[in-house]
């Protein structure tokens, strides 16, 4: 599992109340005696969670005041549970406080329970394929648990994965409220089967493989227990009812819209000072993280070794005279290096407008250069067009080095002012994120609070927030001046501290100087070039869908024999089941029959209205996110849309792209490739689409030497097909599609490390005959099994695998002392150095590539966007034929391993038709 972003949804109740009982958190109170004890043990849990995974994504969740709909489904839900105490309660309002000013998101919806919330946002999260860790100590969330959901509990440092669930309880996590039910539970007043303890539930679950499974086979229970199951039968429907945690909540905001918020420092000293939150206010005040404090890094390698950072006296100057402005060109002009950074009037580099630039040559001693402040009673400040022409020849000179934070950026502006920037020698953004990709975010202030021990000015600290955020140009010169320059000046000592880091690493340096810094012109030039739109297309797709939608909509009245709300539940479930009389697969929590997609997908095998209700979906989502938004991005100067590359953000390596995120354009759907037709060749040119063929299995190939793959790959054989012919012992011409397809899975599952179980799960077979497969695999590949177990030797005890190339992938878990986390991490160990060896090779192509069109010097072919393992370019008609195999033949050598690496082309009126 990739950690450079997961979701952490926090079960703050469940904390809360666990924290409220520890006994030397229960003594904690301010001099006047309020309690803090709680408030202490939740912030403790926070900072734990921050500093294990310092890029998640917090969303915590509390129970909200009163009656939940478990109430209204059973009157004696938890009433066996006493009232709040009033110690807790009153800390309940300053916890709540305190989190919302740290920046984090709280959530509160009344009616259900936090538990209920959190589901929800998890199985959103898992339907768009995203990794969450759900923080908490309740059991009943194992239910939630799946390849995409863990489960972490910081009060024990114990994470559960499917895996882990099964080890703990003995069932799976989708029979764990089947085992809820018939366990009960006193605390919430669940009646369960009398004397039903967890063996014996698991011995029936594993027998009878559900709750209905059991209750079908009751009468076969022998004794005592027998009967208590039989006297059990009539209520325990409603005990699973109550067991199930709602994955459907109405909230106000779906997980993509949930966002972290800067910390309001002002109000968190008050909350602080208030509650005698000694530690936290001390943290503040030193200007350490605000809601987690410095820590250490888990691997050696990526310890900090300047944890005592000698303070730094600092000598700002603002440039408001020629003067001035000649003595700072000269002393940089005779730096051997310095810092540049441009402060603009927008963070799209398409949009964006100087305002000034700042510039450092030595720790502490930086200026900022301002040319394009407008306000009302701005000072007077050097004309823009002479300053440009004045630095000009500056950033220009290739000989004249400089480092910046994130300078695709900065180059992208300069080139719409007509400043090609050269000489760029370093990159503090990406320099960590050589060094570690998973240790921090890789943005300045992150960056300065783990390598420098030292707390930026924000943006948000001189702009304001919200809608009435000021844009640089409108912000007060003075305080824009120390902002600037120290930008600059933090970017130096970044730099300093960073590089002497990387140099320890000569595989390290090599990914930044040979991989990531001439990748970054690269990005930079796609990125002005952008792609070209059919706006008119899209938009007509746009309508065609809304006609579909209409006739759908019509088609489903017409088969309920009624007008309804398609994207009403409650509608629905009353015309599907109660009118339709369609069988009921699954009951909400409340008991009614559900109308999730998972049930709608195998309704609909059966049944039409089902499968007009997810195509409704399913188009609905398409024309918002796609066919709708593409044309309103298209930029009115150039007549394209300009995504943005992303370098420092996965932690494998691989690009991401935003606004708009090309990686998630759907494929395989007929809907995604007609919005692949909306990327269109200009007049006069064609597309090209070339991607390398199996990448990572040829990798694999190559990493672990295994004789039968390197053979198979020699022999340009269809290598799905051969392990196919293998696992099912069947002559090659026999093999069937479906036996292709089922190897697929095989060979792709097992070199990432995928368990018997789950390739159970994704074949929908027994997990006997996964194991079976398995076995046959590796009897073919005995190679794989051999470098799988080396790696994960190694990774235990260097705490990081490597890419071919030297890239490091560190595990923070492989030394994990919990089974179920340090098994994830040996599962990560299988899939990173691949994963990051193809991102490794895309790279090199396109640097290759770019330095063949750079010395062509030939304008009708472009490089214009980079997703997964493919190039695509724009190249014209009438040289098209001879570019290609030229093409080709540089991604097809540029690097060599022992087996071929293979690049296969397709040319198109628009990227549909080339990929």
């Amino acid at each position: 599992m990739s950690q450079s972003s997961p979701y952490i949804l926090v079960d703050g109740s469940s904390y809360l109340f666990r924290a409220y009982h520890v006994p030397y958190l229960q003594a904690l109170s301010t001099k006047d005696g309020h309690p803090t004890g709680a408030i202490t043990g939740v912030l403790n849990m926070i900072r734990a969670l921050e500093k294990e995974y310092p890029t998640g994504k917090i969303v915590v969740v509390f129970d909200a005041k009163g009656k939940t709909f478990r109430n209204d489904m059973y009157a004696e839900y938890k009433a066996n549970r006493p009232p709040m105490p009033d110690d807790l309660r009153c800390q309940i309002e300053p916890l709540h406080n305190i989190i919302r000013a740290m920046g984090l998101p709280l959530l509160v919806v009344e009616g259900v329970e936090a538990d209920d919330v959190i589901g929800t946002l998890a199985l959103q999260a898992s339907e768009q394929g995203l990794e969450t860790i759900i923080s908490t100590g309740d059991k009943d969330m194992a239910q939630l648990v799946t390849d995409h959901v863990r489960l972490i509990n910081t009060m024990t440092n114990t994470v559960t994965d499917v895996d882990g669930v099964v080890e703990k309880f003995g069932v799976r996590p989708d029979q764990i409220i089947d085992y809820l039910a018939l366990v009960g539970d006193k605390v919430d007043n669940i009646p369960g089967v009398n004397k039903c303890g967890p063996k014996t539930a698991v011995k029936w679950l594993t027998e009878y493989q559900s709750l209905d499974g059991v209750m079908a086979n009751a009468d076969k229970v022998k004794g005592k227990i027998g009967e208590n199951l039989r006297d059990a039968l009539e209520y325990l429907p409603l005990s699973f009812q109550l067991a199930t945690i709602k994955t459907d909540v109405e909230l106000e905001q779906n997980l993509a819209d949930i966002q972290a918020s800067t910390a309001d420092t002002d109000t968190l000293r008050e909350l602080y000072t208030q509650f005698e939150l000694k530690r936290l206010l001390a943290d503040l005040d030193k200007g350490a993280n605000i809601s987690v404090s410095q820590t250490d890094d888990l691997i050696d390698d990526t310890a900090t070794d300047d944890a005592q950072i000698a303070p730094v006296e600092v000598d700002y100057e603002i440039i408001y005279s020629e003067k001035q402005l000649e003595h700072w060109l000269e002393k940089l002009a005779a730096s051997s290096l310095f810092a540049f950074d441009t402060e603009t009037t927008s963070v799209d580099y398409m949009q964006a407008k100087l305002v000034g630039m700042s510039f450092a040559v030595e720790p502490g001693k930086a200026a900022y250069l301002p040319f394009a402040h407008d306000y009302d009673g701005a000072p007077e400040q050097l004309d823009q067009d002479m300053v440009l022409a004045r630095i000009k020849p500056l950033l220009e000179n290739p000989q004249q080095l400089k480092v910046g934070q994130n300078l695709k950026y900065d180059a992208n502006v300069l080139t719409r002012h007509g400043i090609s920037l050269q000489g760029i020698a370093y990159d503090t953004m990406l320099e960590s994120y050589c060094f570690n990709s998973v240790a921090t975010r890789h943005n300045m202030d992150a960056l300065a609070e783990k390598y420098l021990d030292y707390k930026t000015v924000h943006f948000e600290d001189i702009a304001g927030k919200g809608a009435k955020q000021l844009t640089f140009n409108q912000i007060d010169v003075e305080k824009a001046g120390h902002y600037a320059a120290e930008d600059a000046d933090i970017t130096l000592r970044l730099h300093q501290v960073l590089w002497s880091k990387l140099e320890k690493s000569q595989q390290l340096k090599q990914v930044f100087e040979d991989i990531e810094m001439p990748l970054m012109p690269v990005l930079a030039r796609m990125e002005q070039i952008g792609v070209h739109i059919d706006s008119d297309l899209l938009s007509q797709q746009s309508a065609d869908i809304a006609g579909r939608l209409d006739q759908i909509e019509m088609k489903a009245h017409e088969i309920a024999g009624k007008s309804f709300n398609l994207n009403s539940p409650k509608q629905l479930q009353t015309i599907l089941f109660d009118e339709l009389n369609i069988p009921v697969v699954k009951k909400t929590p409340k008991g009614a029959p559900s109308t999730a997609e998972e049930v709608l997908q195998e309704l609909a095998l059966d049944y039409p209205l089902p499968k007009l209700i997810l195509e409704h979906r399913g188009l609905a989502k398409l024309k918002s996110t796609y066919t709708d938004k593409l044309p309103l991005m298209v930029n009115s100067e150039t007549n394209r849309v300009h995504t943005s590359y992303h370098q420092a953000v996965t932690a494998t390596g691989r690009l991401s792209s935003t606004d708009p995120n090309l990686q998630n354009i759907p494929i395989r759907s007929d809907e995604g490739k007609k919005i692949r037709q909306a990327f269109v060749a200009p007049k006069g040119s064609k597309i090209v689409a070339i991607d390398y063929s199996q990448i990572e299995l040829r990798i694999m190939a190559h990493l672990s030497n295994d004789e039968g793959l390197l053979k198979a790959f020699a022999e340009g054989k269809d290598i799905h097909q051969a392990t196919a012919a293998e696992i099912f012992a069947l002559p090659l011409d026999e093999v069937t599609a479906d036996h292709r397809r089922s190897a697929k899975a095989i060979n792709f599952g097992l070199i990432y490390g995928m368990s018997a179980f789950g390739l159970a799960k994704q074949l929908h077979i027994g997990r006997n005959q996964a194991q079976q497969y398995m076995d046959k695999y590796f009897e073919r590949y005995p190679g794989v099994r051999e470098y799988m177990e080396n790696t994960r030797i190694n990774a235990s005890e260097n705490g990081y695998v490597e890419t071919l190339f030297g890239r490091r992938l560190y595990l923070p878990e492989i030394k994990s002392k919990n089974g179920a986390r340090r098994a994830g991490a040996e599962r990560a160990a299988i899939n990173a150095p691949m994963q990051g060896t193809s991102a490794d090779i895309i790279k090199k192509a396109m640097i290759a590539i770019d330095t063949w069109l750079q010395q062509k010097g030939d304008d009708r072919i472009k490089m214009t966007m980079q997703v997964h393992d493919e190039l695509i370019f724009e190249i014209d008609e009438d040289i098209v034929d001879s570019v290609v195999p030229q093409l080709v033949e540089i991604m097809d050598n540029v690097v060599q391993l022992n087996v071929p690496l293979i690049s296969e082309a397709g040319i198109g009126d628009n990227w549909q038709q080339a990929h």
